[in-house]
């Protein structure tokens, strides 16, 4: 019976590289996103102070912009309800992959390293932190424009970025991969 008990504790343990992982995302997207909107900012001001400075022009290019909403700038003025919801989602994840063992896949500890990166640069922002104008404060910066021709993708930034291709990471997990192909990972430890 002991036996038993200790290979089910076995199956049930988060690799350390997972944690690691996770970790990793995490702070690096959120850190990559501040510090890219702290110098975007600086180097080009407040949104209408300089015109796009364009990468590729006219389709890639950089201009500041300041979303007092959420994805494609709905909910304007509701940064508050915003950043609440953000604290909640952190919470939320971290309790799914720590007490509910999701973090066992390597898939979903990569996917949410990423979508909590994200989380961590936008909640930043909603919560008033950055230096802003009265009127822009509790706003998301933004500064990665892409356009063509007439059409005008709303800006985003690296949050916006690194949370999208965790979420995508989390529909084809939801979609396409198995309970079994997402433990492959542990399981494959465990008989080595």
């Amino acid at each position: 019976m002991d036996e038993l008990n200790t290979t089910d504790k076995i199956t049930r343990s988060i690799p350390k590289s997972h944690y690691f992982i996770f970790g990793s995302l995490m702070v690096g997207g959120g850190v990559a996103d501040l510090l890219s909107k702290e110098w975007i900012f600086a180097w080009r001001g407040l949104p209408g102070q300089l015109p796009p400075w364009w990468l590729i022009e006219p389709y890639v290019g950089i201009e500041t912009a300041v979303n007092q909403g959420a994805l494609f700038g709905m909910g304007q003025g509701q940064g508050w309800l915003f950043a609440i919801l953000s604290i909640i989602a952190l919470a939320g994840i971290c309790v799914w992959l720590f007490v509910f063992q999701a973090a066992q896949s390597k898939w979903l500890s990569t996917a949410m390293g990423l979508v909590t990166g994200g989380i961590i640069g936008n909640l930043y922002d909603r919560l008033g932190i950055p230096n802003l104008p009265d009127e822009l404060r509790g706003g998301v910066r933004d500064w990665i424009l892409l356009k063509y021709q007439q059409h005008i993708w709303p800006n985003f930034n690296i949050a916006d970025s690194v949370l999208v291709v965790g979420a995508v990471m989390l529909a084809i997990h939801s979609l396409f991969l198995t309970p079994s192909e997402t433990k492959s990972n542990s399981d494959s430890k465990l008989a080595k």
